[in-house]
């Protein structure tokens, strides 16, 4: 099914034929000119509908995505939030984001940086005396995941559904799991090359505590959730709930076959500050807005986090921020986000005019992951992936109060 909401309650589902377009505001013929010159091609909202309808055919129950363009908003969804009472997937369903939180973290260290609390190319190990073993892993290597420490999440779930079931109601501390990492040999020198790790995100915890002396949750509330209006982001570590309305995420087994497992309760204390928050499509799109439109960030440091090092083919990485180069010669900046039950991307364009989220709530199915990358060409390429057999309404951001409720 494909739904969208307008005002209170309303909705229209697959049956709807046409899109509804309404003028957010007057233009000019000035106006006009600027559009046409930098304007992206309109978003391609069957091929929106082709990508989630696929993903949910290869076995996420639900997927869901919201497309923020200046002034209006187009919501697709597909499939169930929740499997055993058959309950429609909605755009409004708030959802564990993982791997987005990098972003939250990066922004707060940055922002600590710009108050002049931070060296970005210090040593980690001048604000956390003796944590790291080499001097030479700086604050710049952590953030952009070029500092060489191992991932300790590799081999906690090297069998997805006893290594998830082992650590679901655990709780960690920041040490702890630093203390996971350095068993290992590092992959690299500092500096020498891009590693992803979740160890590096959890040394960005423990940096916003003691640069902020508060916690993680109430760093991110008086820096992020609070001025930017954020009401369906949480930081709830180590509760285990996932607050209102919301999707159930659902893990893939390694078995072929095997029954999908409920992840939606857990503590999530594995990844804390690498991965713990909450939150909807609304809310991500307006983050990615706010700090691309350079809300958040001074010029100085905004340019710090947008300087990139090449991934692959497509993807570069900055300062706790992804760049996706598409085909149609279009880049757009935010990240992807994994936990158990969950895929999430979330990105805007350059100038944070339009902004994606695009969200399945399972994980641990490779295909899946690989065909919601999809949503980033229908969302800001305007090239169909597919043929679409629904339609979702564009509505203006005057309704956009209503439709949270």
């Amino acid at each position: 099914m494909v739904s969208a909401r307008v005002g209170r309650g309303a909705v229209l589902g697959a049956a709807v034929l046409s899109l509804l377009t309404v003028p957010a505001r007057a233009a000019t013929p000035e106006a006009d000119a600027r559009t046409a010159a930098t304007a992206l091609p309109a978003p391609d909202v069957g091929g929106l509908d082709a990508v989630l309808r696929s993903a949910v055919d290869q076995g996420a129950p639900g997927a869901l995505a919201r497309v923020d363009d200046g002034d209006d908003s187009y919501l697709v969804t597909r499939g169930f939030a929740d499997r055993s009472t058959r309950q429609g997937i909605s755009v409004a369903d708030r959802f564990r984001i993982g791997s987005v939180t990098k972003s939250f973290s990066a922004v707060v260290l940055l922002q600590l940086a710009d108050e002049h609390k931070l060296d970005l190319d210090a040593p980690v190990n001048r604000y956390l005396p003796k944590l790291l073993p080499d001097d030479r892993i700086t604050v710049r290597h952590v953030l952009s995941h070029r500092s060489g420490l191992y991932d300790y999440s590799n081999d906690m779930f090297a069998k997805s559904v006893s290594g998830f079931e082992a650590v679901r109601d655990k709780v960690f501390g920041y040490r702890d799991l630093v203390a996971l990492s350095l068993n290992k040999p590092r992959t690299n020198a500092p500096g020498a090359a891009y590693s992803y790790s979740n160890t590096n995100y959890v040394v960005a915890g423990l940096l916003i505590e003691k640069l902020t002396g508060t916690s993680v949750r109430d760093a991110y509330e008086k820096r992020l959730i609070t001025p930017l209006g954020l009401r369906d982001t949480f930081y709830v570590h180590p509760d285990t709930k996932i607050p209102g309305r919301h999707a159930h995420g659902y893990l893939t087994p390694d078995t072929a076959g095997a029954k999908l497992v409920d992840a939606t309760d857990q503590t999530v204390s594995w990844a804390q500050s690498a991965g713990a928050l909450i939150s909807s499509a609304r809310d991500l799109n307006t983050f990615y807005s706010a700090l691309l439109r350079g809300k958040l960030l001074s010029t100085a440091r905004l340019a710090e986090m947008e300087r990139f090092n090449r991934v692959d083919a497509t993807t570069s990485y900055g300062l706790g921020l992804r760049r996706r180069d598409l085909s149609c010669g279009v880049s757009v900046y935010g990240h992807t986000g994994a936990v158990q039950g969950f895929y999430t991307y979330a990105f805007a364009s350059k100038d944070g005019e339009r902004a994606l989220t695009a969200a399945v709530n399972t994980s641990n199915n490779a295909r899946v992951l690989g065909t919601l990358a999809g949503t980033l060409e229908s969302a800001f390429c305007g090239r169909s992936t597919g043929k679409g057999t629904g339609k979702a309404l564009r509505v203006p951001a005057a309704g956009e109060r209503d439709l949270r409720q």
